[in-house]
């Protein structure tokens, strides 16, 4: 859940212009977030495009930025990372959409050869890290990484991620392309570009990312325009299913982000609509105020019991407030609903592991090893299962947890010591050994660049 943007360690920023918008932003701080259900919004916006540019959806990772700027791009191979101001700004889905759409045209394009081989293999906070200028990151009790800026870099940065006009306009065409075989109109994609023209009469440090890092032309607003007033499906109506999630996605982001009164203005007490009774149960638990969210999120439920977001939603709400048994039976229901998500997953054997019940250490590390299967790049995941183990008495497996866990944070001595325990405690040549080894070699290589 959203919670995982606060739980960082947080070290010095001392100047950020990619991302935040502002040539000198001292202490500042940009921090991947995750979050099960919009990550699952964006992957099923993304799907059809994807497809329709012949990509492998599985193979593009999608990232989420916290950052209230509009930006979105994509880096390292295909990794596509899109901030959190795009989604709350946004004012359809059609708009987000068209906006992926374009990125997708940037990797089926070939236009990310440039930064590509530097950052193949990476992770994604690792990449921000490095275009930003250079960054630590952190990984505390809810898997979110910490960028560390060092300043004095901002235009050569702002460059490596900046695309030319003719790539931005070969972009654009692909885009559309992919819409009308998609069967979704260009029209949010047009009046999210018009949206940024409207930024051409700001000073350039008072303008999005997007604008800086994507040129902008009035030919290319015209093709777009063009493209739309000849499209047989720029009067097609995004599908209801898309619609729902967008204004989900949207007023859930929006409780977790701001202040309740903020919220309250936006969504508000009159309003009983499904996104505005979610975005105040997100704000009062977020102040919190229990005694608000708590029926809300069980109206909710009520409402639609086969949702396992709500009931993630309020394991959490009970669990961050210190009651763990009744959180896990919110968590149990919500994994029942939605078997194969990770995150959701990790977070019931959170609970499990935070019960301290040995009947419950089995099904913990159950749980954590299917999450890691599916998303093996979570440090936070890989330090629970390294409890698990621990606590069992698993010190061969308890150490490769750890090692992965170093591994990823950029701990290379720490990678380096627990992944050689491990090669000592298992057979030589067994699986666990030649995941030691693999450790070994990565973190080896890391240390002497």
């Amino acid at each position: 859940m959203l919670k995982r943007i606060f739980d960082i360690v947080t070290v010095l920023l001392i100047s950020a212009v990619l991302l935040t918008g502002a040539a000198d932003a001292r202490g500042h701080k940009i921090s991947l977030i995750r979050d099960a259900e919009i990550e699952n919004t964006i992957r099923n916006f993304s799907t059809p495009v994807f497809l329709a540019a012949n990509l492998d959806p599985s193979a593009v990772k999608i990232h989420l930025v916290r950052d209230k700027t509009l930006n979105a791009f994509v880096a390292g191979g295909q990794r596509l990372f899109i901030n959190t101001g795009m989604l709350t700004q946004a004012k359809s889905a059609e708009q987000i959409i068209g906006v992926i759409a374009h990125e997708t045209g940037h990797i089926s394009g070939g236009h990310l050869a440039r930064i590509n081989d530097a950052l193949k293999g990476s992770t994604a906070t690792t990449i921000l890290s490095i275009i930003l200028g250079g960054a630590a990151i952190g990984a505390g009790r809810g898997d979110v990484g910490a960028v560390i800026i060092a300043g004095g870099q901002g235009v050569i940065m702002r460059n490596f991620l900046s695309y030319t006009r003719t790539q931005e306009s070969a972009a654009d065409q692909a885009a559309l392309k992919y819409l009308d075989k998609v069967k979704i109109s260009a029209r949010g994609f047009l009046e999210f570009m018009e949206l940024l023209g409207d930024q051409d009469f700001l000073a350039p440090e008072r303008q999005d990312p997007y604008v800086r890092t994507h040129p902008l032309t009035r030919d290319r607003v015209a093709a777009i325009a063009h493209h739309v007033a000849n499209s047989p499906y720029s009067d097609t109506a995004v599908s209801s299913e898309f619609d729902i999630s967008f204004r989900r996605m949207r007023a859930k982001l929006y409780g977790f982000l701001n202040p309740i009164g903020y919220t309250l203005r936006v969504y508000k007490e009159s309003d009983n609509s499904l996104e505005s009774r979610y975005a105040r149960a997100v704000g009062y638990y977020r102040e919190p105020n229990l005694e608000k969210a708590v029926p809300l999120i069980d109206g909710l439920i009520a409402e639609y019991p086969k949702d396992p977001y709500f009931r993630e939603l309020k394991g959490q709400m009970l669990f961050e407030n210190g009651k763990p048994e009744a959180a896990l039976v919110s968590y149990q229901n919500a994994v029942a609903l939605l078997p194969d998500s990770p995150l959701i997953r990790r977070d019931l054997a959170r609970v499990q592991l935070a019960l301290n019940d040995p009947a419950l250490l089995g099904p913990a590390i159950d749980n954590l090893r299917i999450a890691i299967a599916d998303d093996s790049e979570s440090p936070f995941t890989w330090r629970q299962l390294a409890i698990a183990y621990g606590r069992r008495g698993d010190k061969g497996y308890s150490s490769l947890a750890l090692a992965e866990e170093a591994l990823l944070t950029g701990k290379k001595s720490v990678a380096l010591y627990h992944a050689g325990l491990a090669e000592r405690l298992f057979p030589h040549g067994s699986r666990e050994w030649l995941q030691s080894q693999d450790i070994l070699l990565a973190a080896r290589q890391k240390k002497n660049k």
